[in-house]
């Protein structure tokens, strides 16, 4: 989050002529005839946030594209990014970026935002009968290292002066999986507190504090599964399952941001957050939007990622990814609110969008 700004600083004519170039470069994107080649496959695997998304795109995408097949499975952001750098798969799904040092010694691999996504956290306490309960990143940070283990202890009961917390384990559940929402997760806690950065920091996976009662669980679905059959559990999950989510009467916590206020993950929450990190996005677009200042700010927001090499092993296939993620990421392709809103993502905004542009246009 100390990334230099980039557009902060760029004029407005600047930025208007942009957004215009942006529009006109999409359209012919849009306009262009498929792709002539008959017999592509490309694989795609990682983030299992992000694959309900791709459960949309790719039938809508192939029905206009008949020479392409897209396969695409859910494991992790971890397997997404290895894969990719072991040329098992075409395009690596992660709600991470790739690290400092994955980067650097693979150059030819790039990160792509593809749209706006975030995360929950939720819980079963029946004991409240659906009233909301209030969290912040250093009490879950204590929940998750040991130090509150109760969910009437003083720190929790303080957030939440007007609800009868009952006396009961907290039951903490973390993904078992190298995971691109332990990764946004963990940096809520360590942007949130000290004490986390200096024994845990953050990561795709990370050494997780033993805590007694503790549970683990593979995917967005397992945590959804496993928080769902645990009274007195709490879990992080991506926003692409809050339909479930709600459908098993789990409580969706609002989290306490950088103003101190709390709020629950909207569009418009979820938007501003967006809007005051994404003007620092550098050009390799590896950028955290967790923890983002505002008073309106969700505080558990991120970029969803294309993971891709930009050495192809061929000119055609080159060409099918180029205009597969071109697609994906305009207004008026796989950014447009019919599916965006199915998984509660919100659409790029048009600087980071022509950041997006000019690394996809790298694939050779």
């Amino acid at each position: 989050m100390q990334m230099a700004s980039q557009a902060s600083n760029m004029p407005r004519a600047i930025q208007a002529r942009l957004r215009l170039c942006v529009v006109a470069l999409t359209m012919c994107v849009l306009a262009l005839p498929s792709a002539k080649a008959a017999g592509v496959t490309l694989k795609i695997s990682g983030s299992t946030l992000l694959y309900p998304l791709f459960e949309l795109w790719i039938p809508a995408y192939q029905s206009a594209n008949s020479g392409v097949t897209i396969n695409a499975t859910a494991t992790d952001s971890g397997a997404g990014i290895a894969q990719t750098i072991a040329e098992k798969i075409q395009i690596g799904a992660s709600d991470a970026y790739m690290s400092d040092e994955q980067a650097e010694h693979n150059p030819e691999i790039v990160n792509i935002p593809l749209a706006i996504s975030a995360q929950t956290v939720n819980y079963n306490l029946p004991d409240l009968k659906g009233a909301a309960l209030k969290l912040d990143g250093r009490t879950l940070a204590g929940i998750y290292s040991g130090k509150i283990v109760e969910w009437d202890a003083a720190p929790i009961a303080a957030l939440n002066p007007a609800l009868h917390l009952p006396h009961q384990p907290i039951v903490p559940i973390r993904r078992a999986d190298p995971s691109g929402d332990t990764f946004i997760f963990t940096q809520f806690l360590d942007f949130s507190t000290q004490q986390w950065d200096d024994a845990v920091g953050y990561g795709t996976s990370v050494d997780w504090p033993t805590v007694q009662g503790e549970l683990a669980a593979t995917g967005n679905a397992g945590m959804l599964k496993t928080v769902a059959a645990t009274p007195y559990s709490v879990a992080y999950i991506g926003i692409s399952f809050q339909d479930e989510v709600a459908k098993a009467g789990l409580g969706t916590a609002l989290l306490g941001n950088q103003s101190g206020k709390f709020l629950l993950p909207t569009a418009e929450t979820v938007g501003t957050a967006a809007s005051a990190l994404d003007p620092r996005t550098p050009a390799d677009e590896r950028l955290s939007l967790v923890y983002a200042p505002g008073d309106e700010s969700y505080p558990l927001v991120n970029y969803e990622y294309a993971v891709v090499s930009i050495r192809q092993p061929d000119p055609t296939t080159a060409a099918v990814i180029r205009q597969f993620l071109l697609w994906a990421i305009a207004i008026e392709g796989g950014n447009s609110p019919k599916y965006l809103d199915a998984v509660h993502f919100i659409a790029l905004p048009d600087f980071v969008r022509a950041l997006s542009e000019n690394q996809i246009g790298r694939i050779k």
